[in-house]
């Protein structure tokens, strides 16, 4: 009987696991959308959009809240760090072609897809470090949201929006524009790289038709100007193949 107490007691003192919070509704900007269009769409108040929304331009590819946020959106934030051999290289037998004092940790501050604030990082060349930050800085200002930056953990890493990676060009012995902390991949899997009929990652054909706008995706007349502003090209232009992840500052 007093085993059967306790457990009782302990089960009605202990309090329940709290359930994660539940996914935000929300629209992604199209071109063409206005607050009011919006709110009509959803049957909503023009107001209530704007007061949940707060002073964010409406930029395309962003996202609008359609629901009341549990607390305001924090400031954006950055932070710069050095890093470490192991960090940058692992192994060194790979003979990676930067040396870890060239490559500088970037914290910011992102818009995650469940339209709450989270804080990543990305591993970028030492002199791209203000231009980095100013891309992420208006990411978040437009309300892009990004799917995972490390250090998040992730079962599948092709979510991750990565910066620097010791690797070479895939298929081919040369090291990649990533491997020089010069390039960038945003979103791999809603925008993914198409040559041909080889999609990397493979699992994103639905990502595929470039006219439409799920959460995550880059458009030209959206979030893309946030990185080629401050220099960088973006493989969505290339010829030979689509690249829709990838930004660097030397064009490959």
């Amino acid at each position: 009987m007093r085993t059967l107490l306790a457990a009782l007691s302990c089960a009605i003192l202990t309090p329940a696991p709290s359930a994660p919070p539940a996914p935000a509704a929300v629209h992604v900007i199209r071109p063409g959308d206005t607050l009011s269009s919006v709110a009509v769409r959803h049957r909503l108040r023009t107001a209530d959009l704007r007061a949940w929304n707060g002073p964010a331009p409406l930029r395309i590819d962003g996202l609008l809240r359609l629901t009341p946020p549990p607390t305001p959106l924090p400031r954006w934030r950055t932070r710069v760090t050095t890093v470490t051999p192991a960090e940058a290289n692992g192994d060194p037998a790979r003979r990676c072609p930067l040396p870890a004092r060239e490559l500088r940790r970037i914290e910011v501050r992102y818009l995650g897809f469940d339209s709450r604030a989270h804080d990543g990082h990305v591993i970028m060349h030492r002199t791209l470090v203000a231009r980095t930050q100013r891309a992420f800085a208006t990411l978040y200002r437009w309300r892009f949201p990004i799917m995972a930056m490390p250090p998040a953990v992730v079962p599948d890493k092709t979510v991750l929006t990565l910066g620097y990676e010791c690797r070479y060009v895939a298929g081919t012995k040369r090291w990649s524009q990533h491997a020089y902390g010069r390039a960038i991949d945003i979103n791999p899997r809603q925008n993914p790289m198409i040559r041909g009929t080889y999609l990397d990652p493979p699992n994103s054909a639905k990502w595929i038709p470039r006219t439409n706008h799920h959460p995550g995706m880059l458009h030209a007349a959206g979030a893309v100007p946030a990185f080629t502003r401050e220099g960088f090209t973006w493989g969505g232009r290339w010829t030979t193949l689509k690249d829709y992840m990838h930004f660097s500052t030397t064009g490959r």
